[in-house]
């Protein structure tokens, strides 16, 4: 069984990806609700599959998920993460993209989009 790390300070969206995840036969091993424990999480269990979200609150002078995006490509150039945000903001997803990022999603997240990015990522 795969295996995601959930990543967005919004309890109740976690939950909700969570439940998308499972339905598609993924082990989900952890959440998380910024980007520093996204980073510590990433080094620790080294899932399949990340999903983070663009914009969370700053810790430990980890600002948001870009920054954190670079810090686990730092780690783990072979990384699969996957960006989702509520904004359709063109600058921040490109971003996201320079820094690395396999794929994104735009909120609302729908079972459909999820399983897309999973078959994006099985071709890559």
């Amino acid at each position: 069984m795969k295996k995601v790390l959930i990543i967005d300070d919004s309890p109740m969206l976690r939950e909700h990806i969570k439940s998308i995840f499972s339905k598609l036969d993924f082990e989900v091993i952890l959440e998380a609700s910024n980007g520093y424990e996204a980073v510590e999480s990433y080094k620790k269990y080294k899932p399949d599959i990340v999903t983070m979200d663009i914009v969370m609150p700053e810790e430990n002078n980890i600002v948001d998920g870009i920054d954190a995006l670079k810090r686990i490509k730092e780690f783990d150039s072979s990384a699969k993460v996957v960006m989702i945000t509520s904004k359709n903001d063109e600058e921040k997803l490109l971003d996201a993209v320079k820094a690395g990022a396999d794929a994104y999603i735009l909120k609302p997240i729908h079972q459909e989009k999820v399983l897309k990015v999973i078959e994006q990522l099985k071709a890559m």
